[in-house]
C-alpha cells in the first residue's frame, strides 16, 4: 500500500488497532515484514496512521480472516506497490484464494451435514 503522504496521521498505534481489529503486535510485525509501508513517526518516534492505512488494513484483515497464508498476503502487497500492471496478477492471486476459501466452505458445510445427522440421530434414541 502507497499512502497519501498529504493525508494527516492522526492514529496512534492503539487507535490504529481499535478501528482495525488487530492487536498492537500485529501492526507492528506486519510493518516489520511489509505488509504495511508509509507509517509517518513522531519526532519521539511514535506511529501514526492514516485512512488510507486503516482501508488497507480492512483488506489485510479480509484476507488474514479468510486463511491467506502470510506469504501470499506479502506478495498481494507487493503487486499492489508495483502498480497498476499487476493487475492481472492480483486477480490471479485472489481467485486462487477464492478457490481455496470456496473449499473450505465446502468442507465446513459438508461437516455441519454430519454433526446435524449425529444430533438428529442422538435426539432420536434418548
Amino acid at each position: 500500500m502507497v499512502a497519501n503522504l498529504n493525508t494527516p496521521a492522526p492514529y496512534t498505534i492503539g487507535e490504529c488497532a481499535r478501528r482495525s481489529g488487530f492487536t498492537m503486535d500485529t501492526l507492528r510485525y506486519y510493518e516489520r515484514i511489509g505488509l504495511i509501508d508509509d507509517v509517518e513517526r513522531t519526532t519521539t518516534g511514535q506511529r501514526r496512521f492514516t485512512d488510507d492505512h486503516l482501508g488497507w488494513l480492512g483488506i489485510l484483515k479480509c484476507l488474514r480472516d479468510t486463511g491467506m497464508p502470510i506469504e501470499q498476503m506479502c506478495r498481494f502487497a507487493a503487486l499492489v506497490r508495483d502498480g497498476d500492471h499487476t493487475m492481472a496478477e492480483r486477480v490471479a492471486l485472489l481467485e486462487d484464494h477464492q478457490k481455496a476459501v470456496d473449499e473450505r466452505i465446502a468442507d465446513f458445510e459438508a461437516k455441519r451435514r454430519y454433526l446435524t445427522g449425529k444430533i438428529a440421530y442422538y435426539r432420536s434414541v434418548a
